[in-house]
């Protein structure tokens, strides 16, 4: 099973610790974008998985492409050339606070790609299963077009395509609406991801659900992800994240899964004293792609993105520093976090 996965990985510049912005003189620098973390979780797993964007050619760009490989992600499909590295500032809340996130992006060099920039005969070789976002068709006019010409390409060669919807307010200002651009693009996905808000805001689909209310109400979610399966028949299924945030600290975080055969609901996971959410939903998407490919029951699949995703609100940056083997120790019930000796 050979993956590719397709989007701005960006400089990530954070306040140390739970400082306001230049609080103290200095951020911490790292790497991180949707696509680029559900690769680096992958691979982490032992997947065969290679990574498609567009970088500057210079040190910056050089020294994002060798995180990568650090992590055994292949980037030997990706392109190199005009424009910048895109940027997001984050700033970490706390309690009552809430995390902040700026976006530095325009102008950057996925930004200024579009239809024919990329050979897909090369980017598709051998691959067998294809991951987009919302995001990346949010960031230019351009880079939306790529977007979809990115999907058709892959369903042409009969590539399963998944897609975490990932609505971003802030990024879809260049004169298309969210639900203009992505319920085209959701034609051609089999595997969707999203949550709540993502199916209302890029899909304009709409159920009575109020996960911030502390309790799920399964048939509303149900009904959910039923309506988004009638809307697109092609579509094999759906998986909605539940994340009730009773503070930046505190969260309970589950999700529920729609094949169209059956809709199954995942344990529910408590988390507090969390240490870095950015990340989490892509280290759902990594975990359920992969649960897909080594389980035959989807509820084990989905088991074991909620506890992959779990655990990454353990561990600071973007991406998920996880194996397979405590993502199932997880999912199996070992949560005391005990001291492993």
């Amino acid at each position: 099973m050979k993956v590719l996965t397709f989007g701005e990985i960006m400089l990530r510049l954070k306040s140390p610790g739970l400082e306001r912005f230049f609080q103290s003189p200095a951020l911490e620098a790292t790497f991180g974008g949707g696509e680029a973390n559900v690769a680096v979780s992958l691979a982490n797993f032992g997947m065969d998985v290679s990574y498609l964007t567009f970088l500057p050619n210079n040190a910056i760009g050089d020294a994002c492409i060798q995180e990568l490989r650090r992590f055994g992600v292949d980037t030997s499909r990706i392109l190199r050339g005009k424009g910048r590295m895109g940027i997001y500032y984050l700033e970490t809340g706390a309690n009552q606070r809430p995390s902040k996130v700026v976006y530095d992006r325009d102008w950057s060099s996925i930004a200024q790609a579009g239809p024919g920039d990329v050979d897909w005969d090369t980017a598709f070789q051998n691959v067998d299963w294809f991951h987009i976002t919302g995001i990346t068709p949010a960031i230019s006019q351009s880079a939306m077009e790529l977007s979809l010409e990115s999907v058709q390409q892959a369903k042409q060669r009969g590539i399963t395509v998944s897609c975490d919807l990932n609505f971003r307010k802030n990024l879809w200002n260049y004169g298309k609406s969210a639900p203009q651009v992505m319920r085209e693009l959701t034609k051609y996905v089999d595997v969707a991801i999203a949550n709540e808000e993502d199916c209302q805001k890029a899909l304009g689909l709409t159920a009575d659900v109020h996960v911030e209310s502390g309790e799920l109400d399964r048939s509303k979610y149900e009904e959910l992800s039923q309506k988004v399966l009638d809307a697109y028949p092609n579509m094999r299924m759906i998986s909605i994240t539940l994340r009730e945030s009773h503070s930046a600290d505190w969260n309970t975080w589950a999700a529920c899964l729609n094949d169209r055969e059956r809709f199954c609901v995942s344990k529910k996971y408590e988390i507090r004293n969390i240490v870095d959410r950015v990340g989490g939903g892509d280290s759902f998407a990594g975990g359920l792609i992969y649960g897909l490919n080594h389980y035959e029951d989807t509820a084990k699949a989905l088991e074991f993105a909620v506890a992959a995703s779990c655990l990454k609100h353990s561990i600071p940056g973007d991406f998920n520093r996880i194996s397979v083997d405590e993502v199932e120790k997880l999912a199996g019930g070992d949560g005391s976090g005990r001291v492993q000796r």
